[in-house]
């Protein structure tokens, strides 16, 4: 993909997949998105859980500080309203930096 594209997985109380859906289209090297989108989506879908998936099409996965910012804010957001921020994971190319293809800001 030449642009970053966000998505938020719905999952339901036992964590399955309710829905993958698209939230956002970036461009090169960013994307813009809110938590009203991804909490929105999530309500809509009734959804007890999200986890978030974007890409990095420079091929390195590692996250940047705004990723981990917008993850922190997500999480509190979240807890306000009882839905749970299980991970969020930036999908690349494994480098000689970052040995897998996908970084985890769970882990």
């Amino acid at each position: 993909m030449t642009v970053e594209n966000f998505h938020v997985l719905c999952l339901n109380t036992r964590r399955r997949l309710i829905s993958a859906d698209l939230v956002a289209l970036g461009t090169l090297d960013s994307v813009l998105v809110h938590p009203r989108e991804v909490f929105a989506l999530a309500m809509a879908r009734r959804a007890s859980a999200v986890i978030l998936v974007h890409n990095h099409p420079s091929g390195d996965p590692s996250p940047s500080e705004a990723a981990i910012r917008l993850t922190r804010d997500l999480i509190q957001v979240g807890r306000l309203i009882k839905i749970e921020l299980l991970d969020h994971v930036i999908i690349g190319q494994a480098t000689t930096d970052w040995p897998r293809n996908y970084a985890s800001l769970h882990e």
